[in-house]
């Protein structure tokens, strides 16, 4: 089986290996690019991600290239930080979660966007 290496937006998903226990799995990914849509410019982040998953895992080779087909994607950081929180619910619909995205100082600002997201049981 050939395993794609190119950037995707499909993310690809396994059965939680404990279902009945509420855990969180957090990822850091410290070299999140996205590209800013006024300048062209390469925005920077650290983005964290936690989740409690209920019946699904993402699975982290997908994650990682699902994360870098950003990089060639303008968005405001608060689009992008919305859009991979609701990309991740999407496929998980995890019992929690929360998406950060730390953005690198432009202009002597920096910038945090949070997503938060607690499923209604």
């Amino acid at each position: 089986m050939a395993v794609s290496t190119r950037p995707q937006k499909h993310l690809e998903t396994f059965e939680n290996p404990r279902p009945g226990r509420d855990y969180e799995i957090v990822f850091e990914c410290p070299e999140f690019t996205c590209l800013c849509p006024l300048t062209g410019q390469p925005d920077f982040a650290t983005l964290h991600i936690r989740y409690v998953p209920d019946r699904l895992c993402v699975e982290l080779k997908s994650l990682k290239l699902y994360l870098w087909s950003y990089r060639d994607q303008g968005a405001f950081h608060e689009r992008v930080t919305n859009d991979i929180a609701d990309d991740l619910i999407a496929a998980l619909s995890p019992r929690r979660l929360r998406v950060e995205g730390v953005f690198n100082v432009r202009g002597g600002i920096r910038t945090t966007v949070v997503v938060e997201h607690v499923a209604q049981r």
